[in-house]
């Protein structure tokens, strides 16, 4: 379908999304670069900071799963404003719980309102990219991807910068909401709304109830619990890494100490690399084949991280893991998107799997290890990335005759 944009407010809506990936990192990594302050100001033990990663994933499951009821009464440009806000205000909130209140009921609470925030921007501004990509008509999902990268990364290295400034967590979390807040707005006045970005002269808007029929449909679809599986592989992949890779190096192998901070950023680096520069892969190849041949990258590059006898395999194993597990979840989400009536509810289906799986994955597999031990453990990771790329077959782009008829009055 034709833009009713022109060039510079499509570049301006496209560059707002970029900036709302990149929030959303950066407020992720505003909790996580401070939670060693937070325990110390709170006199938590491990189970107690457990506890509260807890709250904030599940309330992040609730805000992907109710994502679609609220973009059926708000739509996604206002929908987006509201959720940034949200977790804005969270983040501000866990850091005046820690150092200002001293309570752990009020962190809970801002954490509950930054997870719920960001798990519902996460399927809007998905939605939102993969409305751009189409548009664009080439693979651009994994850069937006890799801009939620870079804000990590910033926010780690304004946590760390802070913490040496001895700077409260009260201080550093306020500015940083006030900051986001902030780029929401500047956002959000960059954004269309979606019919004026897609149709130039729109049909009636369906009904909110309408539209949430749509939204629910979406799980009664097999395509949808296919997609859940190639993100669900990828997913468990990404989240296992984050979580153990550092361990598994100095635990798992006996290196030295240091050696699982350098196995990270080798994984961190491989998969931001392609999810910058696998796009025009993906044009060329087709989203099949390269999720076919992530999924072997990622599987041999787990094992060789696994039975590697010496400190630079098992790096070259972290490498590969990296970039195997780099584009199954933004093409499981391109994918997910291809019908654009009902983009919003497929998205939102297929990311709740993804994200259970990233958010609830980790933990599972810290219990199992536990019996197994850890670099055991990680054959599950194989033999789920190979079920990833086993069921691939299902993010085949939709022909025109599977896509919902567009209808004009």
């Amino acid at each position: 379908m034709e833009s009713a944009l022109t060039r510079s407010q499509f570049v301006r809506w496209r560059a707002a999304i970029f900036a709302i990936f990149f929030a959303s990192g950066l407020s992720i990594a505003t909790w996580a670069s401070r939670v060693p302050s937070i325990k110390a100001d709170l006199a938590l033990d491990n189970a107690q900071v457990g506890l509260i990663l807890l709250g904030m994933g599940t309330a992040s499951i609730i805000g992907i799963s109710t994502s679609p009821a609220v973009m059926a009464r708000t739509g996604a440009r206002r929908g987006m404003l509201l959720t940034i806000l949200l977790f804005a205000a969270g983040i501000t909130l866990v850091g005046l719980g820690s150092t200002v209140f001293a309570s752990v009921p009020v962190v809970l609470i801002g954490m509950a309102l930054f997870g719920f925030g960001n798990g519902s921007l996460d399927v809007m501004m998905n939605v939102e990219a993969t409305a751009i990509e189409q548009q664009m008509g080439k693979t651009i999902l994994p850069v937006f991807h890799a801009f939620f990268s870079f804000g990590t990364v910033i926010g780690a290295g304004l946590g760390a910068l802070a913490a040496l400034l001895s700077l409260t967590v009260a201080v550093h979390a306020s500015i940083m909401g006030a900051l986001i807040a902030v780029l929401a707005f500047v956002c959000f006045s960059q954004v269309p709304s979606r019919e004026a970005a897609l149709d130039p002269e729109p049909s009636e808007k369906p009904h909110w109830r309408e539209r949430m029929h749509v939204a629910l449909e979406a799980w009664r679809e097999p395509r949808t619990y296919l997609l859940g599986v190639v993100m669900l592989g990828m997913a468990f992949a990404e989240g296992g890494a984050n979580d153990w890779i550092a361990l598994g190096t100095e635990q798992g192998h006996g290196f030295t100490t240091g050696t699982g901070a350098i196995a990270l950023a080798v994984f961190s680096v491989g998969m931001t690399v392609v999810r910058l520069f696998g796009g025009p892969l993906v044009d060329r190849f087709g989203r099949v084949a390269v999720l076919r041949t992530l999924a072997v990258a990622a599987a041999s590059g787990i094992l060789l991280f696994i039975l590697a006898p010496n400190l630079p395999l098992v790096l070259v194993g972290a490498a590969l893991w990296g970039i195997g597990a780099s584009l199954g979840f933004p093409l499981g989400m391109s994918a997910a998107a291809d019908d654009p009536a009902k983009a919003a509810a497929r998205v939102s289906a297929a990311a709740t799997i993804g994200y259970v799986a990233f958010l609830g994955g980790p933990p599972v597999l810290g219990f199992i290890s536990e019996h197994i031990g850890l670099l055991n453990t990680l054959f599950i990771l194989v033999a789920l990335v190979v079920a990833s790329g086993l069921f691939s077959g299902a993010a085949r782009p939709l022909r025109d005759d599977e896509k919902t008829p567009v209808t004009t009055s």
